[in-house]
């Protein structure tokens, strides 16, 4: 956000119509659509002097004026008695496997409210108690992420000297992530690298995507382990590494190629499969997978005091599993 107040803003004939908070975030790049909807309504924006609300309509000619930045609540994470699943522990480092549905930290959007409840960092407070500070009060611990509704292995350091060698080591590349994913279609050919740079999306704030220049580089390995041929379409399970860690990166790579991730509707998988009239004289539906059918599978890493290479693995949740028995059986 821009250090110097107010911002003014003059709409455009081809802005008439536009929502208000639509239009700032068109504006102001660099704001999230949360943020930009929080300066709203702690009255910090003005059209045409007057205080407005987030869904007003603007016409041609309608002065936007931005008088200053947002007071944000002060975030915290605050320990919760959660169970986790603890792969590995020693006094440097933590290997879990994150549930589906379980943020890692809260968001910039949150509050101290249940948006910042159930989160990985407060597991990890009240389990341990004390972890490296070098990502900040709000992200104790945190080396890496995964998105929400992705499961899988995270590492998470105990002390300030071995966030600091692992994050070298996921800088310089020398980390090892594995994924499992299923996802819509059969990808031709059956292994390759996706290297299309990513940035946020402008006009969908929670979203990435390839199609803007500039962005990060992002590099995904992928191979087909097998395809399946059912009454609702077909899909392939993939084997996935990455290179590098951006927001979103599997997910968004798969959908640049028209193959997202099942369950993903946010970068187009359908929220609910149904069977193709051509496969079944039976109408019907698979349960809806209420996650996104993405696991981070295994983890290869050197350890931050020894160097001694460190290697863990688990297999696909339950649900995933069931899911994938399911729809094979079809």
């Amino acid at each position: 956000m821009r250090d110097r107040f107010p911002i003014n803003f003059v709409a455009a004939p081809e802005d008439a119509g536009k929502r208000l908070d639509q239009y700032l975030v068109s504006r102001l790049s660099e704001a999230s659509r949360a943020r930009i909807q929080q300066l709203i309504s702690d009255g910090k924006v003005q059209v045409n002097d007057s205080h407005a609300k987030a869904s007003l309509r603007l016409r041609v000619g309608d002065q936007v004026s931005v008088l200053g930045p947002s007071q944000a609540a002060p975030l915290r994470a605050i320990p919760e008695e959660i169970p986790l699943d603890i792969v590995y522990e020693d006094d440097d480092l933590v290997i879990v496997n994150k549930p589906a549905g379980m943020m890692v930290h809260a968001g910039a959007g949150a509050t101290e409210d249940a948006r910042n409840r159930g989160t990985l960092v407060n597991a990890l407070l009240h389990r341990f108690g004390k972890l490296s500070g070098v990502g900040g009060e709000l992200r104790p611990g945190i080396v890496h992420r995964l998105d929400r509704g992705t499961s899988g292995l995270i590492v998470v350091a105990k002390n300030d000297e071995a966030h600091r060698r692992l994050a070298t080591q996921f800088a310089r590349r020398l980390v090892k992530k594995t994924y499992v994913a299923l996802v819509h279609g059969w990808l031709k050919p059956d292994h390759g690298t996706i290297s299309s740079s990513i940035s946020r999306d402008r006009v969908r704030r929670t979203r990435m995507t390839t199609r803007r220049t500039g962005g990060r580089e992002a590099i995904t390995h992928y191979r087909v382990r097998r395809g399946l041929d059912t009454r609702f379409g077909k899909f392939a399970l993939l084997e996935l590494q990455i290179d590098t860690g951006r927001t979103h990166q599997i997910r968004v790579h798969l959908a640049s190629l028209g193959h997202p991730v099942v369950g993903d509707a946010l970068y187009g998988a359908p929220r609910e499969l149904k069977a193709q009239p051509s496969k079944s004289r039976e109408p019907g539906s698979m349960p809806s997978l209420p996650r996104n059918f993405l696991h981070a599978a295994a983890l290869q890493l050197q350890h931050p005091r020894s160097s001694q290479p460190l290697s863990f693995s688990r297999s696909l949740p339950q649900e995933l599993e069931d899911f994938l028995a399911h729809l094979e059986a079809e």
